[in-house]
């Protein structure tokens, strides 16, 4: 019998025929096929289930000490030239494996009660099947252009998720921006995998990285043309793990269903780019001044995220902010040399982020009850407030979640959070002051929407505040007149359940992380493991730590004062001192207006002039060559008579030319 890692090629492809059968009978057979609703969830679901049971066998394979798995067979071929194509399983991508489905699995459950009444209902599901069979096989794809076909069909999925309810101007311009800002990073990540390819002869992880330091020792590759290319393939991963200045995309992407944020956001899509980092660590790892790069972009993306995520009012648009936040933080490890701790956060972030998303669906799913479904009022904290009497089971997970991505011991956002910025102080020390200040300002922002959300008094029913936040948004509500006003209640069990089950791991899987004996580290390079164990000195772990709670705790303070209490107006202290500051951070750092400016009109008068261009010289020259071609045939025509008296005499009169030409033109005497 084989073995699971024998067989993990079922992985990707159980969810993909699922998805590919229920997407040919919506094309086949569409009204009868959406009448299937439970009959396609089921489907659906027990195939992404049996690639979770598969991918849970896998990662015992992989902690029972088996082998890593590979298996390749020829794609194509044409002389020398050979093209492997296949599936690899190691403990990283066990891990990657087990993550992917478990999210993937209860974020499809929490759907089955978030989109019980979408009219594509079925659809969705079609598309969250065929999401998570694209990024499972861009797991356990041995080499870059493998990994490379995933990745765009990753991109493709988001897209039509993303814009899932087309019909609103707000999800068509995200998905089309989500698009063509992922399409800016992928076009450098398929230059870096051509041109390695060229350098190396392999799209084989392990053997780029070998080759390319072999072509620089022999001199055929100079070292900064392997720089060149090494930071083109991170132009892939800075867009999809959404890194400063291809971040733009992610925030925007909130205007697809709840489900998808969470899972975009959480475990597949955003994680696709920092687990394509960790794959070529043997390759970045050899050229300090890429890694350098890297850790600057991920401190740079995470206080970004953060400082922006301080003034957000959208419930959903602040945990994505928080989100870009913490991708930053990952991207640091992965420049400060310490890939398996970035690996480490994405998986402990991937729990409590799924579970603080999910969260915010159920409160969203709440609020439409009160306030209608127009996304400006269902997802404003400024009209909630008093949730957790109502909501008991939302509240209690989403302060798990909030505890622990404010690095809250010991729970499992500090582990991993502590164990990045340890690298980095002994790395880039200035790049460590800059992911300190950013867990303040973390815990900081991450207790305001707790506080807004869940405390204090409801403000849902407050009429002249909805108008007000309406006539700010520019928003109109169609059928408002049919709404009636319902009553705040906690969300159904489908919902909460899988709120319920992401908590135990944002509470404990942490500790199989901590840095004097980390189990995860010693499950996934265990020679790196004994070396952490001996470095580790408690004397430097402990000032640290302490440090970090100590900021974090400061920010959760703060926010308790100011939006538990009420005792600190913020607004009068720094928005209004600090104006500037404010409308820069309110502003997003203008970068969208800069993005507008610069790239969508710019490209747009570019368009018009080359416009001009074609119109009045390419078609100038085209019509002139047509009017030339006219005007010498009208001409010529006149020499055509068909008489022949009148031939001889042309014949005649050149020949006399000719002889009073070279007469002119003779030899001269002597």
């Amino acid at each position: 019998m084989p073995s699971a890692s024998e067989i993990a090629w079922l992985i990707p492809v159980l969810p993909l025929i699922g998805a590919l059968v229920t997407g040919l009978g919506l094309i086949s057979f569409n009204q009868a096929v959406n009448g299937l609703r439970k009959p396609v969830a089921i489907t659906l679901l027990t195939s992404l289930g049996a690639s979770a049971v598969l991918s849970y066998a896998v990662l015992v394979d992989q902690l029972g000490g088996a082998p890593p798995v590979e298996h390749l067979f020829v794609w194509a071929s044409a002389g020398n030239f050979v093209l492997p194509m296949g599936y690899v399983v190691d403990p990283l991508g066990a891990v990657m494996l087990a993550l992917v489905t478990t999210i993937a699995v209860l974020v499809m459950i929490y759907s089955h009660g978030y989109m019980a009444h979408d009219k594509g209902y079925v659809r969705f599901f079609t598309y969250l099947a065929l999401f998570s069979s694209s990024m499972l096989g861009l797991i356990v794809s041995p080499n870059l252009l493998e990994i490379y076909v995933f990745w765009e069909l990753v991109g493709m999925c988001s897209y039509l998720l993303v814009g899932f309810w087309y019909d609103r101007e707000g999800a068509a311009h995200a998905a089309q921006k989500a698009f063509v800002v992922n399409r800016v990073g992928d076009f450098g990540l398929l230059l870096g995998i051509l041109g390695l390819f060229w350098a190396t002869q392999s799209f084989d992880f392990q053997q780029i990285a070998d080759g390319l330091a072999q072509a620089i020792e022999l001199g055929t590759v100079p070292t900064w043309a392997a720089i060149v290319l090494c930071l083109l393939v991170f132009m892939g991963p800075m867009a999809k793990s959404a890194q400063f200045p291809l971040h733009v995309w992610l925030p925007d992407a909130m205007e697809g269903p709840t489900p998808i944020s969470a899972l975009i956001h959480a475990a597949t899509m955003v994680a696709a780019g920092v687990f394509l980092v960790a794959r070529l660590e043997p390759l970045y790892s050899q050229f300090p001044s890429v890694e350098l790069v890297i850790a600057i972009v991920g401190a740079i993306t995470c206080f970004l995220g953060a400082s922006i995520a301080l003034t957000q009012m959208d419930l959903k648009k602040g945990l994505a902010y928080s989100t870009v936040s913490q991708l930053g933080y990952m991207m640091l490890a992965m420049g400060c040399g310490a890939p398996l701790a970035g690996m480490f956060h994405l998986v402990t972030h991937a729990f409590f982020k799924a579970m603080l998303f999910l969260g915010s669906g159920s409160v969203i799913h709440a609020m439409e009850e009160v306030v209608g479904h127009e996304p400006v009022l269902a997802q404003d904290m400024r009209l909630m407030g008093g949730l957790r009497q109502k909501m008991p089971i939302t509240a209690i997970t989403f302060l798990i979640g909030c505890i622990a991505i404010s690095g809250i011991p010991p729970l499992a956002g500090f582990w991993s959070k502590d164990e990045i910025l340890g690298q980095a102080f002994q790395t880039f020390p200035v790049l460590w002051g800059v992911g300190f200040i950013t867990a303040g300002m973390t815990a900081f922002y991450m207790f305001r929407l707790y506080f807004l959300t869940f405390e204090g008094q409801f403000r849902g029913h407050d009429k002249e505040l909805q108008s007000q936040l309406l006539q700010a948004a520019g928003a109109v509500v169609e059928d408002d007149e049919n709404h009636t006003e319902g009553a705040l209640h906690e969300s159904p069990w489908s919902m909460t359940f899988p709120l319920a089950v992401l908590a135990v791991p944002s509470v404990f899987i942490g500790l199989f992380g901590m840095p004097w004996n980390s189990a995860f580290v010693t499950f996934l390079n265990p020679e790196e493991a004994v070396a952490m164990t001996a470095n580790f000195h408690w004397g430097e772990f402990i000032p640290l730590a302490f440090a970090s709670v100590l900021i974090s705790s400061l920010g959760i303070t703060v926010a308790f004062f100011a939006y538990y209490l009420r005792r600190l107006d913020l607004t009068k202290l720094i928005a209004a001192r600090f104006s500037l500051i404010n409308s820069f951070l309110s502003n997003k750092w203008y970068l969208d207006d800069i993005n507008e400016k610069i790239f969508v009109k710019g490209s747009r008068k570019l368009a018009r002039e080359v416009l001009e261009v074609d119109a009045k010289v390419v078609d100038g020259v085209v019509n002139l060559t047509g009017l030339l071609t006219l005007g010498s045939g009208e001409g010529l025509k006149y020499f055509e008579t068909g008489r022949a008296q009148f031939y001889a005499l042309i014949v005649f009169g050149g020949v006399i030319a000719l002889v009073a030409l070279f007469g002119v033109l003779g030899t001269p005497p002597g």
